[in-house]
């Protein structure tokens, strides 16, 4: 196993250095890849010139048979086919045995999406009366606004905030950079903030961070769900609520509203659109809606 374990650490550095991707990620590839070395020693498979796609797909089988979702299973796959291209490309190999094996049906389901009118309601549940309400207001606002997840919006800087020219640069997974425009409701609640309550949150300190808890400190995401599901409370909201819901709720108006999915990509961040075209089941019904309405034999 040596070998492989070789390989394994060389691949692991790629992803690190040459590729930049966050933390979280490269520590999900390492598991995927542990778990395969492990199913190989167990299988007496101690070299890569004995690793062809049978025995990728036995592994898959296996995962399937312990109870590991597809979603989690499509993960892991995912995973084995970046470690083959990589020894493709680094002339280890000269096929990828993970190659002609499909990716599992995840069955991807969205979490429940706010309609308009329960984005007004939670909008308006916090009491700007209060310094705290004030920034809540402003967080809210521009998670939903600029589709954020809550890792980016708890980790904006206040050197990356552009209202002037209404727009955010935020630093995605594996650091990837994008600029979001964040529309007018947004602008006006974080100058706001920015004028009005950041400076007696701050109590005469310092801190790069847009928003931040105790000693300038960036807020934790569980701080931010709390306050979200307290929110949603105020505003009789019954469904599960968490930080990527506003997100996906912002990708499905956008969609339903005719943005096209491209422009949709580039705003959320995703790498590849595969990713972004799970939010287009969501619009089925108005495009039916519309089909109907407008097309000669609809």
């Amino acid at each position: 196993m040596k070998e492989l374990d070789l390989f394994v650490d060389r691949f692991i550095a790629f992803l690190t250095i040459e590729k930049g991707l966050a933390r979280n990620t490269i520590e999900s590839y390492a598991l995927d890849i542990a778990r395969f070395l492990d199913f190989l020693k167990r299988n007496d498979i101690h070299t890569l010139s004995g690793i062809d796609t049978p025995v990728i797909i036995k592994h898959i089988i296996d995962l399937r048979e312990s109870g590991l979702e597809p979603r989690s299973r499509a993960r892991h796959l995912a995973a084995l086919r970046g470690f083959f291209r990589y020894l493709v490309k680094e002339k280890v190999i000269s096929n990828d045995p993970s190659r002609i094996i499909d990716i599992p049906k995840t069955g991807l389901h969205l979490p429940d999406v706010l309609t308009v009118e329960e984005i007004t309601a939670l909008m308006d549940a916090p009491d700007t009366k209060k310094h705290k309400g004030v920034r809540d207001a402003a967080m809210i606002e521009l998670t939903y606004a600029a589709g954020l997840r809550v890792s980016e919006l708890v980790h904006l800087e206040m050197v990356h905030v552009h209202l002037e020219a209404g727009f955010i640069r935020v630093f995605g997974k594996g650091s990837k950079e994008r600029i979001i425009p964040i529309g007018s409701y947004a602008k006006t609640k974080v100058e706001t903030y920015i004028n009005q309550a950041r400076p007696l949150l701050l109590k005469n300190g310092v801190s790069p961070y847009l928003f931040f808890a105790r000693e300038g400190k960036p807020m934790t995401r569980q701080g931010f769900w709390k306050l979200l599901n307290k929110y949603a409370l105020t505003a009789k909201i019954q469904k599960h609520l968490t930080p990527h819901t506003l997100r996906h709720s912002f990708a499905t108006h956008l969609l339903e509203g005719g943005a096209d999915l491209r422009s949709v990509q580039t705003m959320l961040g995703h790498a590849d659109i595969s990713t972004t075209q799970i939010y287009t089941h969501v619009t089925g019904k108005q495009l039916k809606m519309v089909h109907e309405k407008y097309h000669p034999r609809g």
